[in-house]
């Protein structure tokens, strides 16, 4: 048996959503600063600029998490590869290395606690129910899910998306049934979520960061022909085509000014 106090029961740490085995804290204030540090952690603090951390509650499912993600854990949790084989260490170390994420994400079973690293990043959770079973992400926003949850990585329509849209050649795709949690620039409050219904959706620039695994993803001129695009002043777009959803983070990336 175990206890945990002065955690999610502390007044300065909120918990800000919780969906199948996970729990998204974050802290309200940093405290830990000496006064050469303190002004900048106070109006961090102001600015939403917090730290979080996922827990993951084993009992209520088996978790899948990005390498070295892991801080600390309690109870009975026991930390496996997930390699079930030769073959299933190869088709996994191909995949890693086409779609930029690590070739091996450790998977823990039991019925403890897992505490992952702390993250100025926006932990977002997700249903893969809510994507139709099958949510393509962008490369490194895969930070946990539900082990019921099956890997694959998903090849661009054709080539000129890997070498114009700068997506690469392969992304991160979830398959199945389960919940996971993906590490964003943007918070959730300002991210935009378009259904598509037989239709078209064209972005200049790397926006998105997860679309439906039904729509097929291009990159195209934003014109018809050349001089239209050059007229444009966009060249290249990438394009999300057919019936889905599609996640954008419009601010997380705009250049200084």
């Amino acid at each position: 048996m175990y206890s945990i106090s002065n955690f999610t029961d502390n007044d300065d740490v909120k918990i800000l959503s919780q969906l199948g085995p996970f729990q998204v804290i974050e802290y309200q204030r940093d405290l830990s600063v000496d006064p050469s540090s303190a002004v900048v952690a106070y109006y961090s603090a102001q600015m939403n600029v917090k730290k979080r951390q996922l827990i993951c509650n084993l009992s209520k499912a088996q978790v899948t998490i990005q390498a070295g993600a892991m801080q600390w854990m309690l109870g009975n949790v026991n930390a496996t590869t997930g390699i079930k084989g030769v073959g299933d260490f190869l088709g996994k170390a191909v995949r890693g290395k086409a779609s930029g994420e690590s070739t091996i994400k450790p998977e823990y079973t039991g019925d403890g606690i897992l505490v992952l690293e702390p993250t100025y990043k926006h932990l977002i959770l997700m249903d893969s129910a809510d994507w139709g079973g099958c949510v393509v992400l962008d490369d490194g926003l895969f930070l946990a899910c539900d082990t019921n949850l099956k890997h694959k990585a998903v090849m661009r329509s054709n080539f000129s998306s890997a070498v114009a849209g700068g997506e690469g050649l392969f992304n991160l795709s979830l398959n199945g049934s389960g919940a996971f949690c993906i590490e964003s620039s943007c918070p959730k409050e300002e991210l935009i979520e378009v259904t598509l219904q037989n239709d078209v959706l064209k972005i200049d620039g790397n926006y998105a960061i997860a679309w439906s695994g039904s729509l097929e993803f291009t990159v195209e001129r934003s014109g018809k022909s050349l001089i239209g695009s050059a007229a444009s002043g966009e060249g290249l777009v990438n394009v999300y085509r057919g019936t889905g959803k599609v996640l954008m983070m419009p601010t997380a990336k705009m250049p200084n000014v």
